[in-house]
């Protein structure tokens, strides 16, 4: 049986991070954290065996523009992000569109663990123990419609809580995109949590998306719509700079960014002379995934 990382990390290092956990509550805003006792998700095959950073490191170095654009702006200012009574809207080309809970996406009972490599666009990566259910059981339950090609994701614009959006660094809301293959795939989840906590609110709380092969960008946060169409959303780093970030955004070693190389990653968490290693083509996902993109030119289809 595979274990949980929270079942095999020793427990002074358990009691370590509790301690941890509650004395950055307040820093950290996760409305939730106090009174969770944990999650109990189920552990995953599809989870990698390498060891996930520390919960200090996934919930302090991160990008979500909404809270400002350094990597300490959203621990710092996601503390006034009110989370409750949240909804999703499901929309388009639906049989069951909707206004959907988080416990109506994500039940309590049907909660995995999925310890994920995650890599940033800027070259840098960790590993995440992410909370969340498959985004296909999701898409199954509102009934996804033959003429659906693409899912289309929308994050949330309330800018007198998230100070970022008071500034026009992008064109609000934050928006993604998918192909429904990519969105119907194993990997693919909606994550409500990580280390069997509820999701941080500078993680993307209450609910997000992953998708361990690709940019980290295209795993949108704090969503508040998933739309159903049959042509090609326009997804929001695309449109700001389509030379530079496309609508894939796989992983690829291959493919450098116009200002910097892909080919390696600083691993944050190894300290200052961790080095760097290889970036792994789709993020070491290619069994998995690289059928989906067979015949495509992925130079051109970046």
């Amino acid at each position: 049986m595979k274990l949980n990382w929270s079942d095999v990390t020793p427990y002074r290092m358990f009691l370590d991070r509790r301690k941890f956990i509650a004395a950055s509550a307040a820093m950290l805003a996760a409305p939730g954290l106090l009174r969770a006792q944990g999650l109990n998700a189920r552990p995953s095959p599809l989870s990698t065996d390498e060891a996930p950073n520390s919960f200090e490191d996934i919930t302090n170095y991160n990008n979500f523009y909404e809270f400002g654009t350094g990597k300490t702006d959203p621990a710092r200012n996601a503390g006034a992000l009110t989370t409750d009574l949240w909804s999703v809207e499901v929309t388009g080309l639906v049989d069951r569109p909707g206004s959907y809970g988080v416990d109506d996406l994500a039940p309590a009972n049907a909660l995995e663990e999925r310890i994920y490599r995650l890599r940033c666009v800027e070259a840098w990566s960790m590993v995440v123990p992410w909370i969340g259910v498959p985004l296909a059981g999701v898409l199954n339950k509102v009934g996804v419609q033959p003429s659906a090609k693409y899912v289309e994701f929308e994050t949330l614009v309330r800018p007198e809580e998230m100070p970022g959006q008071r500034r026009a660094i992008l064109d609000w809301p934050y928006r993604e995109g998918l192909r429904l293959d990519e969105a119907m795939h194993p990997l693919t989840i909606l994550a409500t949590g990580l280390y069997d906590q509820p999701m941080p609110n500078q993680n993307g709380a209450p609910i997000r998306l992953v998708v361990p092969w690709k940019y980290g960008f295209k795993s949108i946060k704090s969503i508040v719509r998933i739309h159903l169409r049959e042509d090609q959303p326009v997804n929001t780093w695309k449109q700001m700079q389509a030379n530079e970030y496309g609508f894939y955004a796989n992983v690829n070693p291959t493919v450098d960014h116009p200002r910097w190389s892909q080919a390696t990653e600083r691993v944050i968490g190894a300290g200052l002379f961790g080095g760097r290693k290889e970036t792994q083509m789709f993020n070491g996902y290619g069994d998995q995934v690289a059928s989906l993109y067979a015949g495509m030119d992925l130079s051109v289809n970046y």
